[in-house]
């Protein structure tokens, strides 16, 4: 670690190319941090893609973040992939690094079985109900799950749509998803960071709404607190010795 300031620093990594995507991460956390808590954005260079909404997209931003974090991650003491989705990037970088990392989806998920009973996921597309449905039963918590509803949206709509006509689709699948039973319910696209508010007031007060970049920086900030490290005895040991025995010298 390379803090020489004695705060917790978290690295919050789109591992998409849209900059003001990460930006919209930062300020919308920058007024919950602790004081010990310093979040630092990163915006994955070309040529990753523009907006991950797929699998092809997913391995593009992943290789293309991992090879510009490999030579600055001993500055930061944990990292947040601000994907809303299973991201190869996640398991990358718990082997490569023994900082703490988590993604927005998993971290989101983990503060709804904290905060409710069961809970339902704001999708964007319909192909993006489909992989969130599938990297649900993954994490295990598809037996609290109450639905994952689809807006039928972009990851960029979200700026190129108007607002109004944004918020009135997920706040009319927000309120679905509560009739079906849920009592958290989980902002399923870092782009959504914005609308939370709109969200809660469509729901109502006795339902929450999660967002997973404020989720997974408080997770991992406090994960920090506790010395906790990712293990390397199992799934995480660092593949690099692999790769230097190999003789390969390039990632």
């Amino acid at each position: 670690m390379a803090s020489t300031s004695g705060k917790i620093r978290v690295l919050v990594v789109n591992p998409n190319a849209s900059k003001f995507m990460t930006d919209k991460c930062i300020d919308m956390v920058k007024p919950t941090l602790a004081p010990d808590v310093e979040v630092i954005g990163f915006t994955s260079p070309e040529p990753a893609p523009t907006a991950v909404e797929g699998n092809f997209d997913g391995v593009m931003s992943a290789a293309a973040a991992m090879r510009a974090l490999i030579p600055i991650a001993h500055e930061y003491d944990a990292f947040l992939v601000a994907c809303y989705s299973d991201h190869a990037l996640i398991r990358m970088l718990r082997e490569e690094f023994d900082q703490p990392s988590i993604g927005i989806m998993e971290a989101s998920l983990f503060a709804a079985r904290t905060l409710g009973n069961r809970f339902g996921l704001i999708a964007t597309s319909k192909r993006s109900k489909a992989m969130h449905e599938d990297s649900i039963r993954h994490y295990g918590f598809d037996g609290f799950c109450s639905g994952v509803g689809s807006c039928n949206l972009g990851v960029l709509d979200f700026d190129l749509k108007s607002e109004e006509e944004v918020l009135s689709i997920m706040c009319g699948v927000a309120k679905d998803l509560v009739a079906q039973g849920a009592d958290c319910l989980t902002l399923g696209c870092a782009g959504m960071t914005k609308l939370k508010k709109a969200v809660e007031d469509a729901v109502g007060e006795d339902a929450q709404v999660i967002d997973g970049v404020l989720a997974g920086v408080q997770h991992l900030s406090g994960l920090v607190r506790m010395g906790g490290r990712t293990a390397k005895s199992g799934m995480y040991a660092s593949s690099s010795k692999g790769r230097k025995n190999r003789g390969q010298s390039y990632y």
